[in-house]
């Protein structure tokens, strides 16, 4: 896919209280529609992160952004913004942490119910591992992430239930 760009605005979806960038339908059709690849997202040529499309009405779709991108960009919203859409080519469509690859390596099992998920659930757990700042804990939550995904039946895993939180 060659790179894409056009300029957006920013508005705040109020049933998720959360901020986005608004991609016109003529934009989704070049992608290929939505879900179709995970994708790189410049904003103001300032600031990159990966993500993937959500749908909207009238086949539009459109990309989180949280108040702290829009704080490092000097955002707000309704203000129009330069966007660039490329491919994101890499496995996941986010970065892997360093502390999920080592315990791959140290526990093949894992790795292979890891491995056994869908792509949605791979990033929430590379996620996951990724917005913890101390190592310590990014050691923690990736073993406790992994240990709880093998206590699960394969194919009927649970967010709720890899994180550990109770089902009721």
């Amino acid at each position: 896919m060659k790179p894409i760009t056009f300029k957006t605005h920013i508005d705040k979806l109020s049933y998720l209280k959360t901020f986005y960038l608004e991609i016109p339908a003529t934009i989704v059709k070049k992608i290929g529609g939505i879900g179709k690849v995970r994708l790189i997202c410049e904003v103001n040529k300032q600031l990159t992160f990966q993500c993937g499309l959500m749908s909207l009405p009238e086949g539009k779709a459109y990309i989180s952004i949280n108040s702290k991108r829009m704080k490092e960009l000097g955002v707000e919203n309704g203000d129009t913004v330069s966007v660039i859409l490329t491919e994101d080519t890499s496995e996941f469509g986010v970065n892997v942490p360093e502390e999920l690859t080592e315990l791959f390596k140290q526990d093949p099992e894992g790795k292979r119910r890891f491995d056994l998920l869908k792509p949605g659930m791979q990033r929430y757990i590379l996620n996951y591992v990724n917005t913890v700042k101390s190592p310590q804990l990014r050691v923690d939550k990736a073993f406790m992430l992994i240990s709880n995904l093998k206590n699960l039946t394969p194919g009927k895993e649970t967010f709720k239930e890899i994180s550990g939180k109770q089902v009721y």
